[in-house]
């Protein structure tokens, strides 16, 4: 089973995805912030993360560089969520595998996920 890491301080947007996600067979894990979301990663093993952008004590954007320069990490796809439009954090943010705008509908998110993780 694959499983996923959604990153986001908004846990409605966690508990929902999450609830999806499983729904579509994988394993899901949830962090409320970057930080979080390494001290899960020591731990845990991961195929994709969905990570929000903007969050309080390690944004998106700073998760995104911490696991591109860890050889153990760098290679995980990266879904990068965030209501501004991705031409406007494209000079700030980059090395995402995908991009999800905020609102989304949730059958978007299983469409990226299934692109990103095959079979």
């Amino acid at each position: 089973m694959k499983a996923i890491l959604v990153v986001d301080d908004e846990t409605s947007i966690t508990d929902i995805v999450k609830v999806v996600l499983m729904d579509d067979g994988y394993h899901v894990g949830t962090a409320g912030n970057g930080r979080h979301a390494l001290d899960y990663l020591a731990v845990n093993q991961v195929d994709l993360i969905l990570s929000d952008l903007m969050m309080p004590a390690m944004d998106g954007g700073a998760l995104l560089d911490a696991l591109r320069a860890d050889p153990r990490y760098r290679d995980i796809p990266f879904v990068l969520m965030c209501s501004l439009p991705e031409a406007t954090i494209a000079d700030r943010v980059t090395g995402y595998s995908a991009f999800l705008p905020k609102p989304f509908n949730i059958g978007e998110v299983s469409t990226i996920i299934a692109s990103l993780l095959p079979g």
